[in-house]
């Protein structure tokens, strides 16, 4: 069973910052794809940016500029850093792992609130 264990979130100012992580461990397979989705009240769980074994990157068009994922493959984890951010960002956010035989895996989710 994968594990996956998510840190980082809480309560920021509009226009501050939070750095997410998420580390993976448990018995997996070689991990292929990691990232972060997020879900608002009353929305689907929509895609934030996912990162592959080999750093090629993919985000949503209204986080591009503002957010920036990463990961160390050694440590099998991903971090989410999120900058001006926005009310709207508000959310709880997933972590993900899919493994090269296209298993996913999600955390448990870790809130992040953007309010003055």
């Amino acid at each position: 069973q994968v594990q996956l264990v998510e840190s980082g979130g809480g309560l920021v100012q509009p226009g501050g910052s939070l750095r997410l992580s998420c580390a993976a461990s448990g018995s997996m397979y070689r991990i292929n794809v990691m990232g972060w989705y997020r879900q608002a009240p009353g929305k689907e769980r929509e895609l934030v940016a996912t990162i592959t074994s080999d750093g090629r990157t993919n985000y949503a068009d209204s986080m591009k500029g503002r957010f920036a994922i990463s990961r160390d493959n050694g440590k099998n984890t991903v971090y989410l850093q999120m900058n001006n951010l926005k009310p709207e960002d508000t959310a709880v956010y997933y972590c993900y792992l899919r493994n090269i035989q296209s298993v996913n895996y999600w955390g448990q989710g870790t809130q992040v609130t953007v309010s003055s």
